[in-house]
């Protein structure tokens, strides 16, 4: 289960080593931003090696290339694509015709190092006017894409606006990548809370999210992933509601019924699929439920 996602430097070794233990659930080892450009060859080799080393077990890896308008993208796919990590984030994304590049550059490292094709899977970092209005094809340009993911601060450049706390400026494109991303089957991410020091606005702007629909949401601050888990984690008494829900069906199974209500409610498909929703990711954080229509 991917609820958190949390950008560690590529040219900072100390980070990168703790990355296991920081409590997310996928780490972005990061050669685009957080790089400068002297220092990309150095950030390259020391994610590679991080990789290769230390093996991040129980989380996920993601690797965040340098965009395709640069010189630099070809080579970190090269170095980084024979060590299988889990996810390849492609900045600045603004078409399908991108991802489609990306794409077909991947499946030749794996051809020629004899991986499975398309084991390494792919989440576009949409940052621009351009990709908010591309964003269903993004999400659906291959099946290599796994998630797309928002990009506040550099959308809020493009846009010419300022970037603030409350995110209103950033609030049509939150909501377009939800639905696009819904409508594509993909999962979706938020942009990070910059304010790390901000403790409860972390929490607010992590429930709005999810309010939204978000799948989870990034942190460029390690502070920041247990809020997050915390908010995109069901609640026990989420999981008993769900339980209830499973539970009357069975009953009114039973009992021949060809409606069903709760606590005074009609059962209707969609409080069942969120109540399967809400056991999935019970299940997937370890927790013994059963899904039993």
């Amino acid at each position: 289960m991917r609820r958190s996602m949390l950008f560690l430097p590529g040219n900072n070794p100390n980070m990168m080593i703790n990355g296991a233990d920081l409590g997310a659930d996928s780490i972005i080892l990061d050669l685009e931003d957080a790089v400068s450009p002297d220092e990309k060859d150095t950030a390259r080799f020391l994610v590679r090696s991080a990789i290769a080393d230390m093996g991040f077990a129980g989380v996920e890896i993601t690797v965040r290339i340098n965009s395709i308008d640069t010189a630099y993208w070809k080579q970190d796919l090269e170095a980084i694509i024979p060590l299988r990590p889990d996810l390849i984030m492609i900045p600045k994304s603004g078409t399908a015709n991108d991802i489609l590049t990306v794409d077909k550059y991947i499946e030749g490292i794996e051809e020629r190092c004899g991986m499975e094709r398309g084991v390494v899977r792919l989440i576009p970092l949409i940052e621009t006017a351009l990709g908010v209005e591309n964003a269903y094809a993004i999400a659906s340009a291959c099946p290599r894409v796994a998630a797309i993911f928002l990009g506040g601060e550099d959308l809020t450049a493009d846009l010419r606006c300022k970037r603030t706390k409350a995110g209103n400026e950033i609030d049509y494109a939150r909501k377009r990548l939800v639905v696009a991303a819904r409508a594509a089957g993909v999962d979706v991410y938020d942009t990070p809370f910059t304010d790390v020091n901000d403790d409860e606005g972390i929490v607010t702007d992590a429930e709005y999210a999810k309010s939204l629909g978000f799948t989870g949401k990034s942190a460029i601050a390690p502070r920041h992933v247990k809020a997050i888990n915390a908010v995109f984690s069901p609640t026990m008494k989420d999981i008993e509601y769900a339980k209830m829900v499973f539970e009357a069906i069975r009953r009114g199974k039973e009992q021949g019924k060809g409606a069903v209500s709760l606590l005074g409610k009609m059962i209707d498909k969609p409080i069942v699929e969120r109540a399967r929703q809400t056991l999935e990711a019970a299940k997937a954080l370890g927790l013994e439920v059963e899904i039993d229509e």
